[in-house]
């Protein structure tokens, strides 16, 4: 308001406001202010990828997706709310990571607190507390989120220590906190994340049980990119 009272006092007299128009002026500027500070704090706090929003997404590159259901979900956070998970699944460089930071952003900007990892980091990091004896503490430490966003699932290989954190974290958020997860694999090849086959279907039988799932069947968009390059050079 300080700032920008004088520069509206000129307009407000030029154009004629009441006192009470000027006023409402001055207090929608404030509350826009404070709405862009915390909107920029939070996806400081999110970390989500720089530029990747749902209305620049290239939706021409997935002619053959229904967008409305992840729609829906990115303009209403009651699934978070309701401790609900999305999962993306599709080849490498379809889109996935833009399409999950696209709804985080929406999260976001309904004022829900978001965290953006890649799935390895997070598993390893969630490992290091385990050899720590402080996983429940960091477990816990994770639940001050409303949506945590775990990208390309399917690097996280199999191994008893990593899947095994994987798994609790999973289970800890079951019907709490939700989950939005990007995969390049099926549930059917998820054997190759986690080493015991019970614990696969366990898993997997918590996410979906209250979830969207979006599958995205296209060619990789940097490999059209790459293909297109090659030809107008060819030509």
């Amino acid at each position: 308001m300080l700032a920008q009272w004088e520069d509206l006092e000129q307009q407000a007299m030029q154009e004629g406001w009441s006192h009470a128009q000027f006023l409402l002026a001055l207090c929608e500027l404030e509350v826009q202010h404070r709405w862009n500070t915390r909107l920029k704090r939070a996806l400081s706090e999110a970390q989500l990828p720089n530029a990747k929003t749902l209305s620049n997404f290239e939706w021409s590159h997935i002619p053959n997706f229904n967008p409305a259901p992840l729609m829906n979900l990115a303009d209403d956070p009651g699934w978070l709310e309701r401790g609900e998970n999305c999962l993306i699944f599709g080849a490498s460089g379809v889109g996935k990571t833009h399409l999950a930071s696209g709804v985080a952003r929406r999260m976001v900007e309904f004022g829900k607190r978001v965290k953006f990892f890649p799935s390895l980091a997070l598993v390893q990091s969630l490992q290091q507390a385990k050899l720590n004896l402080s996983l429940q503490a960091a477990l816990k430490k994770l639940d001050r989120f409303d949506l945590l966003v775990l990208d390309d699932l399917g690097y996280v290989k199999k191994s008893e220590a990593e899947t095994s954190v994987l798994f609790e974290l999973i289970a800890h958020r079951y019907e709490r906190k939700s989950l939005l997860i990007t995969a390049n694999q099926p549930f059917s090849a998820w054997d190759t994340i986690f080493s015991d086959s019970m614990m696969t279907v366990a898993a997997v039988d918590r996410l979906v049980h209250h979830a969207l799932i979006v599958e995205i069947k296209t060619d990789s968009y940097r490999k059209r990119a790459a293909t297109n390059r090659s030809s107008k050079s060819g030509s």
